[in-house]
């Protein structure tokens, strides 16, 4: 199934799959990711003329806070890794 172009989710491992950029704060050209900058625009960085930013979503939980070093989730495993789809469906307004 694909997914959504800007749909950000926490996945398990440290490795982008296909279609997926780490949230990194990583500065994209506009020119090779027209859709993803339609959406996000240069809501977190960049000039909006020839660049835009990710998010820097980097040892950040789901709830706002952010990990520590060291730290470990309840259960004992590492923190997520954040992504977003950069490739895939792009959203429309029912």
């Amino acid at each position: 199934m694909e997914q959504y172009i800007g749909t950000i989710v926490q996945m398990a491992f440290n490795w982008a799959p296909n279609a997926w950029l780490a949230c990194e704060g990583q500065l994209l050209t506009i020119v090779s990711n027209e859709p993803l900058f339609a959406l996000i625009g240069n809501t977190y960085g960049g000039d909006g003329v020839h660049t835009f930013q990710l998010p820097d979503l980097r040892k950040k939980k789901s709830d706002g806070s952010y990990y520590l070093q060291g730290e470990l989730m309840e259960d004992g495993t590492p923190f997520l890794q954040s992504f977003i789809c950069y490739q895939g469906v792009f959203p429309t307004r029912a």
